[in-house]
Parts: C-alpha cells; structure tokens; sequence
C-alpha cells in the first residue's frame, strides 16, 4: 500500500487550516487548538515545513508562521517533498545506484511513467483545493497508453 506518514497527513491538516485564514500569522499553540494535534508534533512539523520552504517563520511575541506563498501555489506535492523528502515509488525513481537490478532492469522507465504520473496528480492539488469541501469520484481511470503518450513514448 502507498501510504503518506501521518505526519505528513497532519501537515497537510494544519496548512489546510492556515490557508484558510492566509493573512494571520499562526502560533502554534493555536494551530495545535484548531486541529487537535499536540503542541510537540504541531512544533515538529511546523519546523520541517519552515526547512521545506514551504512557511516563513516570524519571531517576537506576536511572532508565529505564515505560508510562505499563496494556497492556490502550495501544492501537496510540495508539502510532501517537505516533509518526507522527493516523491518517489521505488529507489530507483529517485537514484539508480539504490538498487542491485538497475542495470538489467526493464521495467525501471515504467516505474519513471508511473512516479510522474503521481507526481504531476500531487502537484495538481494546492492548499487552497484542500480547504475545499470535495465530492469523491465513484471512479477513477487513467489509461496506461495516455500516460505514454504525454511523455512522447
């Protein structure tokens, strides 16, 4: 299963909560009271997404964090990278040297396809769509040969 940490989940959570009041500079006491995640794991992922680029941080006693651009420019995927570092679905998405099979692997430009095509989906989804309430699709299709094609195979 491909699965987000839940730090990462709660991340998304809390920018969520932040895009929706943008101009506010956010504390984390109360980003912790509005989401209901701990002070300690609020601070924690509050210092990653600071690293990421993804807040600017403000120090003083009315200091506290801003998003760093606007919500409809913050994708997932950049809060992902944030977090967890660059999207990748196997080792050999992010470097070759990872894995023993790299060199007769046949399969490894299809594991490129497919990480692209999760990446460009991240990327297609900002804070400013997650603070809005969505209608879940019965179904979901991307057709494989689709996917080809995009990338001129």
């Amino acid at each position: 299963m491909l699965r987000i940490s839940k730090l990462t989940d709660y991340a998304i959570v809390m920018l969520s909560a932040m895009a929706k009041d943008k101009a506010e500079i956010h504390a984390a006491m109360e980003i912790a009271g509005t989401t209901g995640i701990a002070l300690p794991t609020v601070s924690k992922i509050l210092k990653l997404l600071l690293n990421g680029g993804v807040l600017v941080s403000t120090r003083g006693a009315k200091g506290g964090y801003v998003l760093a651009r606007e919500p409809d420019s913050i994708t997932v995927a950049d809060v992902i990278a944030a977090m967890e570092g660059p999207i990748a679905l196997t080792e050999c998405s992010i470097s070759h040297e990872g894995c023993e099979q790299s060199s007769g692997c046949e399969i490894r430009g299809n594991w490129s396809v497919i990480n692209q095509t999760i990446q460009k989906a991240l990327e297609s989804v900002s804070l400013a769509d997650m603070t809005r309430t969505a209608a879940l699709p019965e179904e979901f299709h991307i057709p494989v040969a689709s996917l080809y094609r995009e990338l001129g195979r």
